[in-house]
């Protein structure tokens, strides 16, 4: 997830309900996706790369954790901005704390940096420290989460994110791919109101409406990662005749795969979304791990620092711009990790692959 991000709002996700639309304001956000801007569409041209270079601006990060898409996010970011000449001053990790990362964002507001990009934890705790950052000229960028009550082109720039939508429909048609169109599947999805895993889950429970032959005989929803493993095995216990269970991002689908090999469920696949080594690694070596759906964090970084300058220079983007995705299966793990981290697969899935 966003990644391996446990957010600590509070809410129930009706499944009952065709979309989750978080609302900031008169500001339908689901809807809002469907005008999203593309990653490719933000470019810097000549004249405005020799103007920023003369600028002497600077730049923090505020970010929720640290993982590997986190590094990539981050990397993409700062290479970005230091060949447009931009200055990183700070990177935080609140180690998934909302309260550090209210501390960090105090911390980066001293350094009075031009631009702050984060990904935040808990939008109504960070809103006070954010407002005081933007009030010091210090322009917003977000990743994924929307801050309640902020306006977009007045407190932030702009929000990057991954096709949430696009990245549903295609966890469906995997499933739908590997089922040939008749079976049964488990859904394991989010149970908290969080804008990115909300929307995802609703987008693959839609999608998978178009295929009246694949049944969905069990759902359960989980707040904390290290329950997947149990609800896997309860639903497993119910319907053993489940051929496919989808889970909501890749460390949760981590104990549904562990508990499916335990339990001696090898013929059940799980299909979910992000990159991570080990589901990987078991997807290599034709485990349980049938596909996954995954972002290119680096391109979320960089997109995120080019919008930060365009801001500078007056120029507006929308509110949403979207970075593509990738359907993760053995075949492609090599070239879809190359192309999200912008960095080699780890050689342990080499070894896997048998390169």
């Amino acid at each position: 997830m966003r990644k391996q991000l446990i957010p600590l709002l509070s809410g129930l996700m009706m499944l009952a309900a065709p979309a989750i639309a978080q609302t900031n304001g008169d500001t339908d956000f689901v809807a809002a996706l469907a005008q999203a801007a593309k990653a490719n569409e933000v470019i810097i041209n000549e004249l405005q790369q020799y103007k920023l270079k003369g600028m002497g601006l600077t730049a923090a990060m505020a970010w929720h954790g640290a993982s590997p898409w986190i590094s990539a996010v981050n990397r993409g970011a700062k290479e970005t901005f230091e060949r447009h000449g931009v200055k990183v001053l700070v990177t935080t990790d609140a180690q998934y704390d909302p309260a550090k990362q209210v501390a960090d964002i105090e911390n980066i507001q001293a350094l009075k940096p031009d631009m702050l990009l984060s990904l935040v934890i808990d939008g109504v705790s960070a809103k006070v420290g954010l407002q005081k950052a933007v009030d010091n000229g210090s322009g917003l960028v977000l990743l994924s989460n929307p801050i309640p009550g902020f306006v977009h082109g007045k407190e932030y720039a702009g929000i990057v994110s991954d096709d949430m939508q696009g990245m549903g429909n295609m966890a469906a048609e995997a499933v739908n791919q590997y089922l040939q169109g008749k079976g049964k599947v488990g859904v394991i999805f989010h149970d908290v109101n969080y804008f990115v895993t909300n929307t995802r889950d609703n987008a693959f429970l839609q999608a998978l409406e178009a295929y009246p032959g694949i049944d969905i005989v069990a759902r359960k929803g989980f707040v904390k990662e290290q329950d997947t493993s149990a609800i896997a095995s309860a639903m497993m216990l119910r319907h053993p005749d489940i051929d496919v269970i989808y889970v909501a991002w890749d460390a949760a689908a981590e104990g549904v795969v562990e508990a499916l090999r335990g339990d001696g469920f090898t013929q059940v696949k799980v299909v979910s979304h992000d990159l991570g080594v080990n589901n990987l690694l078991d997807m290599a070596q034709r485990g349980n791990m049938l596909a996954s759906v995954s972002d290119r964090p680096y391109e979320i970084g960089a997109t995120m620092a080019r919008i930060a300058m365009l801001a500078k220079l007056g120029e507006q983007a929308p509110l949403f711009t979207l970075v593509p995705f990738d359907l993760v299966t053995r075949d492609n793990i090599k070239d879809v990790w190359q192309q999200a981290y912008q960095a080699d697969v780890p050689r342990i899935i080499n070894l896997a692959l048998g390169d």
